[in-house]
């Protein structure tokens, strides 16, 4: 699959969840939240790395609303200011200012003392614009989890939980895998588990 063929694809796939009505997002994300408590993957995860969700993006607050009350902490993506193109890990916590970043989504400061590096994570749910069932994905483009993830590569037993999130209607026949994507474990849908590896 070439850039122009990606890119509309990207186009296609976020004009498809940008279309769903409240209603239907509402019902996807309760469906969501379910998929994840009862994942194997997630059952014993006490550091969670999640998203909020924009553009359409499946949202996964009913999860995190849920999850706090069974004593799991979650954590928010944020750009590390040194190290470009990478993504550091903040608390999210009720109360704690938000800030929209260069690209318009609201992200926690960036604390020294309290942010979470990226192995030291139980799992992370990150949003994807497409993916398929042998584990291929599409992101937006801009390769901040690839490279924030690189390091599982070479040492998976530190790796996290890598699980995408999206909706069922953006799953495609097939996705090429390019050489620095990073694999996931596996995706979680409205409608379906898909595990790639353990």
């Amino acid at each position: 699959m070439d850039t122009t063929s990606r890119t509309e694809l990207r186009k296609n796939l976020r004009d498809l969840r940008n279309n769903l009505t409240f209603e239907q997002q509402q019902q996807a994300s309760e469906q969501l939240a379910l998929n994840l408590l009862r994942h194997p993957d997630l059952y014993r995860a006490k550091h969670v790395g999640i998203y909020l969700a924009n553009d359409g993006e499946i949202d996964p607050h009913l999860y995190v609303n849920l999850g706090r009350r069974k004593g799991i902490h979650f954590y928010l993506p944020v750009l590390h200011p040194v190290y470009s193109g990478k993504l550091v890990f903040s608390p999210y916590l009720d109360g704690i200012p938000l800030l929209p970043n260069r690209f318009g989504i609201p992200e926690p400061p960036f604390p020294e003392s309290r942010r979470r590096p990226a192995w030291a994570l139980d799992a992370v749910l990150f949003p994807l614009v497409g993916f398929d069932d042998q584990g291929g994905r599409l992101g937006m483009g801009g390769g901040f989890y690839d490279r924030t993830f690189a390091f599982s590569r070479i040492r998976p037993a530190m790796a996290p939980k890598l699980i995408g999130l999206a909706h069922e209607l953006q799953k495609v026949s097939s996705l090429p895998i390019e050489p620095w994507d990073v694999p996931l474990h596996g995706v979680v849908t409205d409608k379906c588990c898909y595990r790639f590896r353990r």
